[in-house]
């Protein structure tokens, strides 16, 4: 359920949350972290209620849920003292092993599962070299884009090395969906700045990215293209415009 399609920003009241001990999950639309959330939820079929936060202009009352006022936040009214989890790869590890149905994310060796998380770690690199790209800044620096392939690049043979169609094995897995948020967006800067990926550099990521948005939670979580484009064009004029993730594309 979402609580509201309109973003709760400073000075809004605080919202009336349903007393029926179902997890409440505070996002913004367009965070890739919080898509990393929205992606276990839908994966687990878990349900929650929908929380959006304004995070340029934070409601007040949202740090007793999230200290630092980041998102995502997922509160269990349902557990004892009602705890609240921050930090995307910390929430989403956790419902994987609170919530086994219908299968793990994370593989079961404990040294794959090292493996795999320290995969998520490298991701962190091409996050903030493509950001200044992706967000369309003015200012972003003239060797952006060439860092973010060269860290882009690491993937690409680690697929390769990997041999099968995910990161994760055979199937989807925790690490293919905490990177995929990145590879929905990277299509919008054709759209911003004319700028795609080499189909030749990176085969073996194209084609996992065409297989991984035939997936049933990653499509019941994506936003389009169009969409991304033009919250990150919003962002360059200094008004985030938030609820163009409710627009309907012709």
């Amino acid at each position: 359920q979402i609580i509201s399609q309109l973003p709760y920003f400073a000075g809004s009241t605080k919202p009336e949350l349903p007393g029926d001990g179902v997890a409440r999950y505070f996002t913004m639309a367009f965070c890739p972290f919080s898509q990393r959330v929205h992606l276990l939820l839908a994966a687990k079929e878990i349900p929650h209620h929908k929380i959006y936060v304004d995070l340029i202009d934070k409601p007040e009352w949202y740090k007793e849920y999230s200290p630092l006022g980041k998102v995502p936040a997922v509160q269990f009214p349902g557990l004892k003292d009602q705890p609240t989890l921050v930090e995307s790869l910390i929430i989403a590890e956790y419902l994987d092993e609170q919530y086994p149905e219908p299968r793990r994310l994370f593989p079961t060796d404990p040294l794959q599962k090292a493996q795999d998380k320290i995969l998520i770690e490298r991701f962190a690199p091409v996050v903030s070299a493509v950001y200044p790209v992706l967000t369309c800044n003015p200012n972003a620096p003239a060797d952006a884009l060439e860092k973010f392939e060269a860290a882009l690049e690491v993937f690409e043979v680690e697929l390769g090395q990997r041999g099968t169609p995910y990161f994760a094995g055979q199937t989807i897995g925790l690490v293919d969906y905490m990177i995929w948020p990145w590879f929905e967006r990277f299509p919008s800067m054709k759209l911003n700045s004319q700028y795609e990926l080499d189909p030749k550099r990176f085969e073996k990521l194209l084609k996992w990215r065409d297989l991984v948005a035939q997936d049933a939670a990653v499509q019941k979580t994506a936003l389009d293209v169009q969409l991304h484009a033009e919250f990150q064009k919003s962002k360059t004029l200094g008004k985030p415009q938030y609820d163009v993730a409710f627009k309907t594309i012709a």
